[in-house]
Parts: structure tokens; sequence; C-alpha cells
């Protein structure tokens, strides 16, 4: 089998291509699967067995062929992602020519060469940014994207499903609420450091519930989707399957660590006012509000159980 691999020296695509490349090593003599990793310029120093196909800027008129020609499955993980503090004149112009047009091009070339499947990661921000506690998002759920980010991602599964009505080609669609593990970037970046660096944190009682993904638990469950049969067509919420409050995510993070937890137990409603006075309204309410995630579809139609804890995924992006 061929497969290819968009943004495959990002944060997730690096991870999957580690991943497949070990999966592909194992094979027996013959049975092997060629493998082929998209990017915007070679890497430095690649994986070996690896075809890197560097293809500059993906949101102008690309010609694909040479990097899809005899794939079966295409993995787009490249994207433009969230930012906090966006310079761009018009974030939702920039998120639709990256989110939309950049990824619906890929796949109607890709469509057009034959590959069968096309897997799409998406995100948690087409169901909304914020869930009432036990009560997770589900996939039957209404979109509700709150802003530019959110919206590409549905109007990208928006595109891609009627592509797939269209030509026949599977699509397999992944929402994953915040990714982390090493290498990972922005916030949680910024956690981790001043959890290692013992600095107290006013956050001792946030009793808030919140889904989280490994970064090797979103990746095994691409793998799943790549060869599933089951997941043809199918859009999928993905998690760790453990929701854990603000709180015990820093005495986890901290305990990874080997270091103390220094935790305040300011009220949420003083970090909410606050931040309100400091104009970080956003930035509380993704550390004291809810977002959950019901993982069961992926359970029942795929079989598929996070093989890595809570814990365990702390202590891997903690240990870098």
């Amino acid at each position: 089998m061929a497969l290819a691999v968009t943004g495959a020296t990002g944060f997730l695509g690096a991870a999957l291509m580690q991943r497949l490349a070990l999966q592909q090593a194992g094979q027996p003599r013959g049975a092997a699967y060629s493998l082929s990793g998209i990017t915007r310029h070679a890497p430095a120093k690649g994986i070996a067995g690896v075809r890197y196909v560097p293809l500059g800027d993906l949101t102008g008129p690309v010609d694909w062929s040479a990097a899809l020609s005899g794939v079966e499955v295409v993995v787009h993980t490249a994207a433009r992602v969230h930012m906090m503090a966006d310079m761009a004149g018009d974030p939702l112009a920039e998120f639709r020519r990256v989110n939309v047009q950049a990824s619906l091009r890929l796949a109607c070339q890709a469509a057009a060469v034959g590959t069968r499947r096309f897997v799409f990661i998406s995100s948690v921000k087409v169901n909304g940014e914020a869930t009432l506690m036990g009560q997770p998002f589900t996939e039957q759920d209404a979109s509700a994207p709150q802003d530019g980010y959110g919206l590409s991602k549905m109007e990208a599964e928006q595109g891609l499903r009627q592509l797939s009505a269209d030509t026949g080609m599977d699509v397999v669609i992944i929402r994953p609420p915040l990714v982390y593990g090493p290498g990972v970037r922005a916030n949680f970046a910024a956690l981790m450091r001043v959890v290692k660096r013992g600095w107290p944190l006013p956050l001792g009682a946030v009793q808030n519930q919140r889904s989280l993904v490994a970064l090797d638990n979103l990746v095994d469950f691409i793998v799943t989707c790549i060869t599933h049969p089951q997941a043809a067509n199918q859009t999928f919420l993905v998690s760790d399957g453990q929701d854990l409050s603000t709180t015990e995510l820093v005495r986890g993070m901290a305990q990874a660590a080997g270091v103390p937890a220094r935790l305040l137990p300011v009220p949420v409603w003083a970090l909410r006012a606050g931040a309100s006075l400091l104009g970080k309204g956003d930035a509380v309410q993704r550390l004291c509000g809810n977002l959950q995630v019901d993982i069961s579809k992926a359970r029942s139609v795929l079989g598929w159980v996070p093989p890595v804890s809570v814990q365990e995924g702390l202590r891997r992006a903690m240990a870098v």
C-alpha cells in the first residue's frame, strides 16, 4: 500500500511518519508499503525509507500529480492552525485559503488519480468551544464553530463529504481536541515550562472537565483509520478517554516532571474577574471552562481503545 502524509515535518505529521516508518520496517520482506511525506521544504534530516516531496507553498496552484501517483491513502495533517495573536489582515480569509481551498484542491487531485481514502485531520472546534459539565460533544451534534479556524475546518469537511459523494473516494474526518506530546507548542508548552520551574499557579480550585488527546493516541487512531473498513466516510471525535480538570492536569504535569505542584486555591470567579480586567477572558475560559468529547463511536465502530494513559502521555510530553 502506498501512503502519503501532508505536513510530514510538523508536530503531528512527523510523529505519524515515525510511527508509519517503524510499522513499515516491521513488515515481512515484500509486504512493506511505500511512504511519502509531502512538505513545503525538504527536511534537513529525514526518516530512512521515506520519500519526501517538497512542494513549496501548498496554497498556490500546486500540481500534486508526482506526489500522488500510485498513492492509495492520503493523510492530510497540514493546516493553518489556530493562533492566539493572529497578525493576518483577514484571518478568516487566510484560514479558508489554507484549510479549505488548498485541502479541497489536494483531495480533488487525489480522487482524480484513484486515491481510495482521504483522512482529514479536522478539529473539535467544528463542534464548538465549550460544553456543559457531563454533556460532551458527539459526532451527531450540530456544528457550531466560534472562530475562523473552526469555521474553515467545518467548510473543508463539507467540501470533502460532497467530493466523496461525487467521486466515490472514502473520506475519514477526525476531530481531536487539544493535542499534547513531545514538541507541543503554544499555550500548553508555556504551561509545561511554568510547572517545571515550580512557579506557583492560581489554579488549585478549578473543577472543570476537559478532554485532551496524547500525540501517540492520536497517531494510533489515525493509523487505525488508514485501513479499517468501517472508518470509510465517517466522522470521529478522539481523546484519551479520561477527562481532567485544569487542577488535575497541572498536578499530573508536576508529577510527570518530578517537581511539586504549587497550586493556589484561587476561586474561579476571582480568576474570571481578574482576567476580564486584563482582557484575558478567553484564556481563562480555556483554563476554567468545560470541553468534553464522547469517543464511544470510535470505540464501538472501530474497536479502538487509547493505548496510552493520560499519565504516560504527560510523562512523555514533560520528558522533553
